[in-house]
């Protein structure tokens, strides 16, 4: 039986790691977007958003856009390949016959 990574596998990270994996490898979404999206707190997000960049799945940028304080939230390569493999492992749990064909 194949082993869920648990970063990912807490709802509000795999909502976070959904989300940014629909946008293009390298493209980045502000704070208040994702937060709106997920409709989370900004406490929260911010707590899962860094377990999520201590593992080296997200990374984090503040910067300004003119006056104004932003942070860009981007999925790492090492993230995105983080989950796919988590992807493929719940396709195998749903579906055991589905990987033995495969291989």
């Amino acid at each position: 039986m194949t082993d869920l990574d648990p970063v990912i596998h807490a709802q509000a990270r795999l909502r976070v790691v959904a989300s940014l994996s629909a946008l293009a490898e390298g493209d980045q979404m502000t704070f208040p977007r994702l937060q709106e999206l997920l409709a989370m707190t900004p406490g929260n997000l911010s707590v899962h958003l860094r377990k999520l960049e201590d593992a080296g799945y997200v990374e984090v940028t503040k910067t300004h856009r003119g006056r104004t304080p932003a942070t860009l939230i981007r999925l790492s390569r090492r993230g995105r390949l983080a989950f796919e493999e988590y992807t493929e492992a719940i396709r195998a749990l749903l579906d055991p016959t589905q990987s033995k064909e495969s291989s």
